[in-house]
């Protein structure tokens, strides 16, 4: 110790170290760190000490939960000796104590370390590292399968790990020692991973203690909620105010009853009717946001979901047409509030393997357990726990972040959610991910970093145990990747877990656990990331993939499972049989919704409102292009009187209407042909939260309905504004301007439901616009002013699909179109769509509407593929 400086030792769990002053030291979760808390709440690199120059200095790095010395948290500090920090939380988070260099003596001593290296207990010993590249061109034949290492030009056939030799990939090293031995620390612990317990364990909460216990008397009535008032109050916005009753009938029965709850109460996972009642027996579990109850000799017990529950997939396959296998006999086991990264070459299932593990697209064979609980079986329940944040974005940018996020929260909480209450929630989520400074910016002129963080606070809304993210980095800098993969460390630090499936293998450090995906969709590693490239016996994650490329037949499964780490990381998946519950109906599956349907309706309006009204670009093409439309038709000089003209007694009259019909269909179609499609991946995550179909297809139609309608009514103003028209109409006697315009507007809705239709069918909104030109070159075609399509055997009955058919035939009606313009080939056959009578009108207008109904339907029906497939089958 240098002169002056006084000796501080720091006492951390029975371990002290005598600090040096011409260092700093670290604390927090990574276990490269010189003091390694294994802490759920403590961040990765937590907290420093260091000699300031006249004291000791302890400085918080931008922790998510705190540093704290007598309850206050702190930024940076002078301590000494008789100090003591909390990390973590002020009262009861890890407690370093520090003390002078006597009062120590008698405690085990364990010396500082001199060098940050020497401290890191995961660092793969220096013979482990591969000598040469494991794949070598062929130099000699191998004599026999168990000696034939890496020679030959081709990996070598699977043998088990005591007869496998790594002859070029680790020279000189013994073939026992083909996994690098992992610190007694870093091993897990002797149970079951993917149950969170050892085998015995009740069914669903692993070895996990209850949070509370409750006494249920014979006749008594507990009522459960977020209210106050309530028996058992429940702290969870997912909750209803007064959500449900559990009874103990007189009778010995004990039973549970639904009180109208907007997200449900479930019994093994199925959704009670709203009001409905089940009785208990011993071994049901009944749900109820995110805490779950049990009975037990009559007492009930409470779960409370706060992160520490176990997550694995067990033998997941997926076949494609055809038998292909995309996804091959995946098994893996999560560990509680860890962050797990997935990795693996194109072509490898990850998307697949994403798809499976959230429910989207369930495997066809094997199984994704959540608690040791069937996500597929009970997915109306757990869907709550899962947070998802896809690669897109699942927020409109053109919002602001708290106005996104108000939206959301509206979505997503209870009808009897307060204002308050949404607005506290989200105020903490964007402290917590520090965006609290952007909170009034548009999304679209943040950064990406800052993007993804928006989406990831969205899913953080309602607390989920366990988030996936599909390729967060993807597109960001170096700098962003790491801002990022650093936030989902903090998440998992927080108490939850996390799974990132990404391309970027430059901060796989930070990660507890990775998954490598081979080519066809198999496992070739789950374990530490730091052993990770010494298993596969190269120096780069480049030369791995292009290992993979280069020998895709090759068995890395079967490698994998005989492997050391297998043993020691997945072998025990199938320890525990998962809880039984028979697979519900199809209606019994389907989520229940948060908000009731009205009440999502006027949400969705008005966020869709929003959203156009904050694109100016947007409105003032509303305007303006009906209006050059209109005027286009005014360059022909003309009116629907008896004037002659070049085509008959006045064959301008059916130009005017082609012009007005055509500007009226390219105008609502082009409106809604890119609506569903840009939204797509937002309302595939919010229809797994909630969000109903009929609800959401329905605010687009009154929006996109009523501006179509408008901008019909402009090119309708401005068409027949100035034209001489019939004295009479047929339907609104001497507003025959009107009634002309009203087919326009009709042709206009329609039209709008027909680009829904478009938009609901692409893949990518690249392809919609080829598809509005042809639908619009179509409408021209069929509209019967080019030619007679009375008598056209084929050619007329098709041409009732068309809503420009039905649309000129009302137009022409009221001009009295026969007569304006007879049929050229036989002036005595006329058009019986165009009789100038008032029964004829309210036929076309009627079938005009008609199609844009049918329309609806059919979108609604398209929508259904575009949703998590468990809810449809």
């Amino acid at each position: 110790m240098g002169h002056g400086v006084p000796e501080l030792v720091l006492e951390l769990n029975g371990r002290t170290w005598t600090l040096d002053p011409s260092r700093s030291y670290s604390l927090g979760r990574d276990p490269g760190g010189d003091v390694m808390i294994d802490d759920a709440r403590v961040s990765w690199r937590h907290a420093t000490i260091s000699w300031g120059g006249r004291s000791w200095v302890i400085e918080d790095h931008g922790s998510t939960n705190g540093t704290f010395v007598q309850g206050q948290r702190i930024h940076q500090m002078e301590i000494g000796a008789g100090s003591t920090v909390h990390l973590g939380n002020a009262t009861d988070g890890p407690r370093v104590q520090l003390s002078g260099a006597g009062a120590a003596a008698a405690a085990p001593q364990q010396q500082a370390p001199q060098a940050p290296q020497q401290q890191a207990p995961q660092q793969a010993p220096q013979q482990y590292a591969p000598q040469q590249p494991a794949y070598q061109a062929p130099q000699q034949q191998p004599a026999a399968p168990q000696q034939a290492g890496w020679a030959g030009g081709q990996p070598p056939q699977h043998q088990a790990p005591q007869q496998q030799g790594w002859q070029q990939g680790y020279q000189g090293r013994p073939p026992q020692q083909a996994a690098p031995q992992v610190p007694p620390q870093q091993r897990p612990a002797p149970q079951n991973p993917a149950s969170g317990g050892a085998a015995g364990a009740p069914p669903s909460h692993g070895d996990r203690s209850p949070t509370t216990f409750h006494q249920l008397a014979l006749g008594r009535v507990m009522r459960i909620g977020r209210a106050l008032e309530n028996e058992l109050v429940v702290s969870d916005l997912q909750v209803s105010r007064n959500h449900a009753e559990f009874h103990a009938t007189p009778d010995g029965r004990f039973e549970i009853h639904d009180l109208g709850s907007h997200n449900g109460t479930y019994v093994n996972g199925i959704a009670l009717p709203k009001s409905g009642t089940a009785v208990l027996g011993p071994n049901d579990i009944v749900g109820v946001g995110h805490s779950t109850f049990r009975l037990v000799d009559g007492r009930l017990e409470e779960f409370v979901d706060t992160g520490e529950v176990s997550f694995s997939a067990r033998h997941l396959t997926v076949t494609v047409d055809g038998g292909k296998q995309i996804l091959k006999d995946v098994t893996f086991g999560v560990p509680e509030k860890s962050l797990i990264g997935v990795i693996g070459p194109s072509g490898s299932g990850k998307s697949t393997l994403l798809k499976a593990l959230t429910g989207y697209r369930p495997a066809d064979q094997g199984d994704v357990l959540y608690d040791n609980r069937n996500l597929y079986k009970q997915f109306a329940e757990l869907r709550q726990r899962i947070g998802l944040v896809p690669q897109d974005d699942i927020l409109h940018k053109e919002l602001t972040v708290k106005r996104a996020l108000k939206y959301a929260a509206k979505l997503r909480f209870p009808g009897d959610t307060a204002e308050a209450e949404r607005e506290a929630r989200i105020d903490e989520v964007l402290r917590e991910l520090k965006l609290d400074i952007h909170k009034e910016k548009k999304v679209t002129s943040l950064s990406g970093g800052q993007r993804k963080r928006v989406s990831v606070a969205l899913e953080l809304l309602t607390k989920p145990s366990l988030i996936f993210l599909d390729e967060p980095t993807s597109g960001l800098d170096p700098g962003m990747d790491r801002d990022v993969m650093q936030l989902l460390r903090g998440l998992a630090d927080d108490g939850r877990t996390v799974l990132v499936v990404t391309h970027s293998v430059a901060e796989l450090a930070i990660c507890d656990k990775l998954l490598v995906m081979a080519p066809g969709g198999s496992v070739a590693y789950f374990g530490p990331p730091e052993e990770a490239l010494n298993f596969f016996g190269y120096g780069t994650w480049a030369d791995v993939f292009s290992a993979f490329e280069e020998y895709r037949d090759y068995d890395w499964a079967g490698r994998w499972k005989g492997s050391q780490h297998f043993q020691m990381y997945a072998a025990d998946i199938d320890a525990v049989a998962p809880q039984s519950v028979h697979m519900p109906p199809a209606q019994q599956m389907r989520p229940p919704k948060p908000q009731s349907w009205g009440s999502q309706l006027v949400t969705l309006i008005r966020r869709y409102m929003s959203v156009i009204v904050s694109d100016r670009g947007f409105l003032a093409l509303m305007v303006i292009l009906p209006a050059v439309l209109g005027v286009v038709s005014t360059l022909i000089s003309s009116d629907f009187g008896l004037n002659p003209g070049p085509r008959g007694p006045n064959g301008n009259a059916s130009t005017i209407l082609l012009i007005l019909a055509v500007g009226a269909c390219f105008a609502g179609a082009a409106n809604s042909v890119r609506e569903l499609i840009k939204e797509r991946v937002i309302y595939e995550r919010e229809r797994a939260t909630g969000l109903s179909r009929s609800a959401y297809l329905m605010s687009k139609v009154i929006v996109l309905g009523l501006i179509t309608v408008l901008q019909g009514g402009i090119i309708g103003a401005i068409g027949f504004g100035t034209r001489e028209v019939p004295d009479e109409g047929l339907l609104l006697g001497s507003m025959v301007k009107l009634e002309l315009s009203l087919p326009i507007m009709a042709l206009g809705f329609t039209s709008m439901m027909f680009g829904l239709i478009i938009s609901s069918l692409v893949k990518t909104a690249e392809k919609t616009m080829p598809l509005l030109v042809m639908f619009a070159i179509i409408q021209v075609v069929f509209t019967g002013c080019l030619f007679t399509l009375n008598g056209q055997v084929g050619v007329n009955e098709f041409s009732y699909l068309m809503p420009s058919r039905w649309a000129v035939a009302a137009a022409g009606t009221t001009t009295d179109l026969n007569v304006l313009f007879p049929n050229q080939d036989d002036p005595g056959k006329t058009d019986p769509l165009w009789d100038h009578e008032l029964a004829t009108w309210v036929i076309d207008m009627g079938a005009l509407i008609a199609l844009g109904v049918i329309c609806g339907f059919i979108v609604a029906r398209l929508l259904r593929r575009h949703e998590p497939e468990v809810m449809r089958k």
